[in-house]
């Protein structure tokens, strides 16, 4: 039997994310996000940061909640910063990235392009949370996102699939309980490990050429689990551990990418990193 502490985690992260999607922030528009250059397509990158950034969000998150902390602090910093709203189910508000993940990978192109024909950039920035830094990959790999696309960051990226701590696991002990997932949500059957989509997508290997690719887990991670599956391997890859950086970091799989500045400050430095500085428990402060 699995601990109750097992079962109890994956549980709170997604009431976690329900109460964060619920506050006032909620009934914004992207296009109306409070922010300076955040869904602002007046900004233009400048010299010193010229490709914008597109932030991707996670299963149950949208374009405003999930970026109330990062949005502002890459703006604060001088990026061009944009968020997309993905994966919507029909009748199901607030909560998105439910919807067939190729899917929301071609939502995601039009999206970057739309972005690059505003700004003026010939390529952009992806910065993803969970499901958020996994999609990308398809974009990468079989949209020709590629030649768009210089850098990807995932934030508790789900790469090798999310097993809840487990509890995917039991999923064929209830017959009719899979089936029942891709029926109504096959945003989430797809990321189940094994799933048509993830074989397709990490077939022939993780990375594609002429991306820099960072990853940044938290060992307390209770929904990509296990931890280590969030890691890619290839070429232009750095896979980094948050209690590496700050032994002090309790993030789990929601609050890295919703509040953890020392995430926040390593998805600076691979963003720039000719001007990376060393993260440590201290910038939570800067």
């Amino acid at each position: 039997m699995l601990p109750w502490k097992r079962v109890l985690r994956p549980l709170a992260a997604l009431f976690l994310t329900a109460a964060v999607a619920v506050v006032p922030a909620a009934t914004a528009s992207a296009d109306s996000a409070p922010s300076s250059g955040w869904n602002d397509y007046s900004c233009k990158p400048s010299a010193a940061h010229p490709r914008p950034v597109v932030l991707v969000h996670g299963t149950l998150g949208n374009s405003v909640d999930n970026w109330l902390g990062l949005a502002p602090y890459l703006t604060s910093r001088g990026y061009c910063v944009y968020s997309l709203d993905y994966g919507q189910l029909t009748g199901v508000p607030f909560f998105h990235g439910l919807g067939p993940i190729d899917k929301s990978a071609e939502q995601l192109s039009a999206f970057v392009d739309k972005v690059l024909a505003s700004t003026g950039a010939a390529e952009a920035d992806l910065v993803g949370h969970s499901q958020g830094g996994m999609m990308p990959r398809y974009y990468l790999r079989f949209l020709g996102g590629a030649g768009k696309v210089n850098a990807l960051v995932g934030l508790a990226p789900d790469n090798h699939g999310a097993t809840l701590s487990g509890l995917t696991n039991l999923l064929p002990y209830f017959p009719g309980a899979e089936d029942l997932v891709k029926a109504t949500t096959p945003g989430l059957a797809d990321q189940i490990p094994g799933s048509a989509f993830l074989t397709k997508l990490n077939a022939g290997g993780d990375t594609v050429p002429g991306v820099h690719y960072t990853v940044i887990a938290t060992k307390y991670d209770e929904v990509a689990t296990p931890w280590r599956s969030q890691y890619l391997s290839g070429s232009d890859v750095r896979n980094v551990l948050l209690q590496d950086l700050c032994p002090l970091d309790l993030s789990e799989h929601v609050a890295i990418g919703l509040l953890d500045r020392i995430a926040f400050h390593e998805v600076a430095n691979a963003l720039d990193p000719a001007r990376a500085t060393a993260t440590t428990c201290a910038s939570v402060f800067s």
